[in-house]
């Protein structure tokens, strides 16, 4: 049975999230930049990432996003209209549709990509970090020190 929770695992949990919020944030902003919505990127990203097993449909892209059919649909349509993305239709009937990416698609894919890796090099520790004191409450310690314990050590 789980054991009742401490203070320093509420800690540990915010944490988390703060440092998840932090580079969502990030990751938002870099999108907005490129000329994107935050979703639009996330799909060119699940597309060019899909495991190799799976079709790039777009049901298995409302699937890895977490997003209904219908909202799939629309950001393809978005993407599409943009010049990002291209249906193609397979099969016998044609009733298939396949997506890629277009070369802009690929362009502003790889631009964003890097970026989004170089900020991961920069927050990752803090995130692995405060993932470690979730998954292992009892190798960290007391847990996450306060923002205000954080500040002091960035001054000094």
């Amino acid at each position: 049975m789980e054991r009742d929770l401490t203070l320093a695992d509420y800690e540990s949990l915010a944490e988390l999230r703060y440092q998840i919020r932090r580079f969502l944030h990030f990751s938002k902003q870099a999108a907005r930049v490129a000329g994107l919505e935050p979703q639009q990127h996330q799909l060119i990203l699940s597309l060019k990432g899909l495991p190799r097993s799976m079709r790039p449909r777009i049901g298995e892209l409302a699937e890895r996003l977490q997003i209904r059919h219908h909202s799939a649909v629309e950001l393809v349509n978005r993407l599409s209209v943009g010049g990002y993305v291209r249906r193609h239709r397979r099969g016998e009937d044609g009733r298939e549709v396949l997506l890629s990416l277009t070369v802009k698609g690929e362009k502003v894919l790889k631009k964003l990509s890097l970026q989004h890796r170089k900020e991961l090099r920069v927050s990752g520790p803090a995130l692995l970090a405060a993932l470690r004191r979730v998954l292992h409450p009892s190798k960290s310690g007391k847990g996450v020190p306060s923002r205000a314990a954080s500040r002091a050590r960035r001054k000094t």
